[in-house]
């Protein structure tokens, strides 16, 4: 099979591993008559998936049909995919056909399959396993030669364990599941997805195609995208129309996305200051008691690879503390460096044994004294440097920095404001 044939054929973009995995699944399965579950959320294309299945499949010259099952009234839904008898029910003025009857031989594809009435499900898990069903309102049992291809959104084992969708129908439909992956999944392909789908457009309104500037395109690339190739493609859709320049910019996604610009980051926003306090107190002290510890263990650990190396370092150097914790800006090598720029001081001799491995002696079974770091606690200064971090990563923007260290704009600019930040 050439993967390449298949995307062109069905117009389908991307280079993820991901993708190319569910397209490789579904044209080897294909040749079977084996029952397949797709999963994945709304809008990636679950159904393309199927057609690739019915179309490489010994039945592509037969009927394919896709049905929403979660679009179909419980009522009528029993009647649309087995038919029923004249009189069954109230309005039934005629015998009809159903799609087990009229799509024999071929593939039907069961979109949403998690919304379907468990009273259907059962129905349903009698044609997978003999090929019989009974028309709404006969007796008589018919048989059918229909391959089933399901889909859902949701997770069914948690409908199994609500009571509310049959696991012995799960498993005869999950005989061969395929996974396909979400859009910001597939990070790579988004951009590629823009480009495609902005020369279409382009081609519909005899424009020229839009085009990403840098920033624009790591926004895209960054969000989430809950409706996925669906919610992309409208986005595209709209800036080939409504954009007044053929250069997308940040403030032009804005505009027509506001939420494009949300990252998602799992912090709370509390309603009132004193619990946003709170909050920034726990998260600041959680980092300096880890760097505490890191920077403990480390210190530690050079003394004792000196002391059990027999490697050289005078007395003085010895002697004095490493750096607090609050000098986040220089490294502990550069800070050795230091050290050993000093005149009249001897350097480390970690070349002196430039053949020789470090190796901790056994027989030394416990570490030097070593004495503990102490360091800057002060919360004031630890929230001004995280602050101003965050404004230096963002190049002043306070919005995303708000949005980087978990907080409001109102808050950043109070905290601006209080600590005198200049930017």
């Amino acid at each position: 099979m050439n993967l390449q044939a298949v995307k062109q054929r069905y117009g389908i973009v991307g280079r993820s591993e991901k993708l190319d995995h569910a397209l490789k699944t579904a044209a080897r399965v294909a040749s079977t008559d084996l029952t397949v579950l797709i999963q994945g959320e709304s809008g990636v294309g679950k159904e393309s998936i199927s057609k690739i299945i019915h179309d490489y499949s010994a039945r592509k010259h037969n009927p394919f049909i896709a049905i929403n099952t979660g679009a179909i009234p419980a009522g009528t839904i029993n009647s649309e995919l087995f038919g029923h008898e004249k009189g069954a029910f109230t309005g039934a003025t005629s015998d009809r056909k159903g799609y087990f009857e009229t799509v024999n031989n071929g593939t039907i594809f069961l979109d949403e399959i998690g919304e379907m009435p468990l009273d259907t499900q059962a129905f349903l898990l009698r044609v997978l396993e003999s090929g019989e069903y009974i028309k709404v309102g006969s007796s008589k049992v018919l048989k059918t030669d229909v391959r089933i291809v399901a889909a859902t959104n949701v997770d069914l084992m948690k409908k199994i364990q609500s009571g509310k969708f049959r696991e012995d129908l799960f498993y005869r439909l999950n005989t061969v599941p395929i996974r396909v992956p979400a859009l910001h999944e597939r990070r790579e392909d988004i951009h590629i997805l823009f480009r495609k789908f902005a020369n279409d457009f382009a081609d519909k309104y005899k424009t020229e195609s839009v085009r990403l500037n840098e920033e624009a395109r790591q926004v895209i690339e960054n969000y989430r995208w809950p409706g996925n190739i669906r919610e992309l493609r409208n986005l595209v859709e709209q800036l080939s129309v409504l954009s007044e320049d053929n250069l997308v910019t940040v403030p032009d996604l804005v505009k027509i996305a506001p939420q494009i610009t949300n990252r998602n980051l799992p912090a709370k926003r509390p309603t009132d200051g004193s619990a946003m306090d709170f909050q920034e107190r726990e998260i600041l002290y959680k980092f300096l008691f880890d760097m505490k510890s890191d920077l403990n263990d480390l210190k530690n650990l050079v003394v004792e690879l000196v002391r059990s190396n027999d490697l050289e370092m005078p007395s003085a150097l010895a002697q004095r503390r490493l750096p607090n914790a609050g000098s986040t800006s220089q490294s502990f090598m550069e800070n050795i460096q230091q050290f050993d720029d000093r005149p009249g001081e001897e350097p480390f001799a970690f070349d002196a044994y430039p053949d020789s491995p470090v190796i901790i002696k056994s027989e030394d079974q416990g570490y030097n004294d070593a004495e503990e770091v102490e360091e800057n606690l002060s919360l004031d200064q630890k929230t001004k440097e995280l602050i101003l971090k965050a404004l230096k990563k963002h190049r002043g923007r306070r919005k995303d920095a708000a949005e980087e260290l978990g907080i409001s704009e109102r808050t950043l600019y109070r905290k601006i404001k209080e600590y005198d930040i200049d930017i």
